[in-house]
Order: structure tokens, then sequence, then C-alpha cells
């Protein structure tokens, strides 16, 4: 039976949540608490939440309870993330953790239209569902995943669509990171606009 998840945001499809340490992008090494919401249709084959992508496997849950777990842990810092967690109306719940004075994170493909105030806005283009405008204009850090040589081109493709001030990060894809880090590497100390942003939770084996 298909989810209803009511539109005003207040039910939301919890994979999971969790407290760790953020592994990726500009925020990397800060303590923050995750939630990781089912529900993707932008289908990269390379995710490694795969079970993430159908939501009705995952439980509708209030997004009070979810902000009373984050409200648990000392961390004033929350990622929401998914799946594609802009597929739901995240009003609600980004107003109810600023209510707590708790920053809000998002990692998002862009892929729909931007709801929630935040305080930091990831974007991370894929090639199988274009970002929309207007989240691009509002990121402040572009990471692109790096998984073969096109996506170099891919990057500054995308580049050219956020604001100046967005921080722009590549990433190599896990599977293929000793093969694309060299390329990285080289990449950023030719076009020092770029960081390398690594996924440092994977080397210290935390979620």
């Amino acid at each position: 039976m298909a989810h209803l998840i009511p539109e005003d945001g207040t039910l939301l499809p919890l994979m999971e949540d969790f407290y760790t340490i953020q592994g990726e992008g500009y925020n990397s090494g800060k303590a923050a608490y995750f939630i990781r919401l089912g529900g993707c249709d932008v289908g990269c084959h390379w995710c490694d939440v795969k079970e993430s992508w159908n939501a009705e496997l995952h439980p509708l849950t209030a997004a009070d309870t979810i902000v009373n777990n984050a409200l648990r842990f000392p961390s004033k810092n929350v990622v929401v993330t998914g799946g594609e967690p802009l597929i739901y109306n995240l009003d609600y719940l980004t107003q109810q953790l600023h209510q707590h004075q708790i920053n809000t994170f998002i990692e998002t493909s862009g892929a729909y239209p931007l709801s929630g105030d935040w305080d930091w806005i990831c974007l991370s283009p894929k090639k199988f569902k274009a970002p929309m405008p207007d989240v691009a204009a509002f990121a402040h850090e572009l990471k692109v995943i790096v998984f073969n040589k096109s996506d170099f081109a891919w990057a500054e493709e995308h580049a050219k669509r956020v604001s100046p001030d967005c921080k722009l990060f590549l990433q190599p894809e896990w599977s293929k990171h000793k093969e694309m880090l060299p390329l990285i590497v080289d990449y950023v100390m030719n076009n020092p606009q770029w960081e390398v942003s690594l996924q440092t939770h994977k080397y210290m084996n935390i979620p």
C-alpha cells in the first residue's frame, strides 16, 4: 500500500537517523545528526544507499519525533539527506529544528524544488536527473562526484550555475577512488577554485 505523505511535511519516510561525523565536503569533520529520508528517482547506478530509493519501505515518522531524536545529542548540526530529501516539503522540519537553535544542512541532487530553511545547502548534481535552477542559485556548496573523466566538464558546467561565493568540491566515487583521486588532485592543482572532498567517514569506518 502506497504511503499517503501529507503535503505539510509533518510526516516523512524515515530510513534511518544516527549521530556521527560529517564525512564529506565543506563541513567534513563536524559532529552531526543525520536524517536519511527514503525515496529517490534520480537513480545513480553507483549509489551506496540504494535501499533508500523506495519510500514505501520506510516508516512514515512524525517530524516532531525526528526533531526530538536529534535533541538527544550534543551537536547542534543536523544533516538531512536521502534518497532525495527535496521530494518532500521540508519547511516544517527545518522550522522545528531552528526553534531549538539547530543548524540545518541538506545534501541534495537539486532535482526537486527547494523547500525548508537551510543554513547550508550542499548541491550534488547528477547526470541522471539534472538539478533545478532555483536550487543551484542558493547552494552554498557544489559537490561533484567524479566517476569518470567526463565528470570534470560536467562539474565546470554546474559551477557556472551557482553563485560566485559557492564552495566548489570534487569528490571521487568510492569504488573508483584509487583511479580518480590522482586525476582530481591534478585538476585541483591546475584549477584551484576547486577543492578535494573525500569520504573520510569510510576511511574512519563510521556511518
